[in-house]
């Protein structure tokens, strides 16, 4: 059986993308955060830049094998985002 938790993609230019990460250890299943847009919710390890924008690039979450079900946990927050609002 297939791991769902984990996936690597070493032919990737970025691999790994945090370069303070174990590349054996770095998931590159979730390659762009799906907990990004819940902001200051996230539970990650960011900053927010001089502009206001979100910086991540410190937060090794999504890319460990152990924080998978943390990310499928907050998951409802982000449909809820993204929801059709009720006018």
């Amino acid at each position: 059986m297939a791991d769902s938790t984990f996936y690597q993609n070493r032919e990737c230019e970025y691999f790994p993308c945090h370069k303070s990460a174990n590349a054996d250890r770095f998931s590159c299943l979730f390659c762009y955060c799906p907990l990004y847009t819940l902001g200051d919710r996230c539970g990650g390890n960011f900053t927010y830049t001089e502009t206001g924008i979100k910086d991540c690039s410190n937060c090794l979450i999504p890319h460990r094998r152990e924080n998978y079900e943390k990310i499928l946990e907050k998951m409802d927050g982000v449909i809820d985002l993204a929801r059709k609002k009720s006018p």
